[in-house]
């Protein structure tokens, strides 16, 4: 649009018919400002027309960094397509020895999130593991602060997708499901839920939450990385200790201040060679709810995903993490 400016109204000079003159140029101003006024408010209703309508984030995958304790970080997004207003955000961790673009490929999260309005994002971990307290990771003994830097990425996404309050969200596969426990335990007033994946929480993690905190677990007992009694493991960057699967499920229940005694269920068969046996808390507080899905003779996997691992054991069919947790956060914000 072009704007005529004041350089191209007609100049007044002294005349002996500076009377007329000025009538002139006064009439042609204000058919220039009349013109410049109609032509404004037709674009305004335009405008307005477009900014009426839904104005969707683009979907798809992007990358993004964030500078945060000295470090730059990475991170790809998936944002679903054809709306403005997403239905919350979901954090996916990585396991150790892998990065966002492989769990992204791995879990194929971003189909789930689409059916149900989610922002997913796929963060990096330096050294590609995470500071989960454990001490047996690069950035743990390095002393990165991951909470911090997952805490500060989810404010940007939030503040840049307008995502709900009560509705930010973590999983992970192994050291990043590792990672997403402790992301409840140390922020719960930022994590309304979390679902980790062939993952509990290292023994001397101290696990004090703010708040109530829904979990979903998914554990295998025939897992050859990650014991599903607990004790000791050696993964990519050495040994820990940590708990049993049904032991911190326990800890959530009492934490979540549920019923003694949790529910207990099964999931139809796949046939595959695995079984999953549901136990649900009931009567947790605020709304919360906390589950173990153990998967009897599963492996060190993601049920119904594409994670490859030399000897990693059986992946189960009977349930589909991606899909499962995605619909129990959409069930459990705050």
């Amino acid at each position: 649009m072009a704007v005529t400016n004041s350089s191209q109204v007609p100049e007044v000079h002294p005349s002996s018919n500076f009377a007329v003159d000025t009538v002139d140029v006064l009439a042609s101003t204000r058919t220039a400002l009349a013109r410049l006024t109609a032509l404004m408010s037709v674009v305004g209703c335009a405008l307005f027309g477009v900014a009426g309508t839904a104005s969707a984030f683009p979907g798809g995958d992007s990358r993004g960094e964030l500078s945060f304790g000295g470090l730059s970080r990475t991170y790809l997004v998936h944002a679903p397509s054809g709306t403005d207003r997403p239905s919350g955000l979901v954090v996916n961790l990585h396991g150790a020895g892998s990065d966002g673009a492989g769990q992204a490929a791995s879990t194929n999260y971003g189909a789930a999130a689409d059916a149900l309005g989610f922002v997913v994002v796929y963060p990096d971990g330096v050294d590609q593991s995470w500071a989960d307290g454990r001490g047996a990771s690069i950035p743990d003994r390095q002393g990165v602060d991951d909470v911090g830097f997952l805490t500060a990425l989810v404010d940007r996404l939030v503040r840049d997708y307008g995502i709900p309050p009560g509705r930010v969200f973590a999983t992970g596969m192994s050291a990043g499901g590792f990672m997403a426990s402790r992301l409840a335990c140390d922020r719960a007033d930022v994590f309304a839920a979390v679902a980790p994946v062939a993952a509990t929480l290292g023994s001397g993690v101290g696990c004090n939450p703010s708040r109530p905190v829904s979990v979903l677990a998914f554990n295998g007992t025939a897992d050859p990385v990650v014991p599903f009694a607990g004790g000791g493991m050696v993964g990519r960057g050495g040994p820990s200790d940590i708990l049993a699967a049904p032991a911190l499920s326990a800890r959530w229940r009492d934490i979540d201040r549920c019923a003694s005694a949790p529910v207990e269920d099964d999931l139809p068969s796949a046939g595959d060679g695995t079984s999953v046996h549901r136990f649900s808390g009931v009567g947790c507080a605020d709304g919360t709810a906390v589950v173990l899905l153990q998967i009897n003779g599963g492996g060190h996997t993601w049920p119904t995903g594409n994670f490859t691992l030399p000897g990693a054991g059986l992946t189960t069919t009977a349930t589909n993490a991606s899909l499962a947790s995605a619909q129990f956060f959409a069930a459990h914000g705050r």
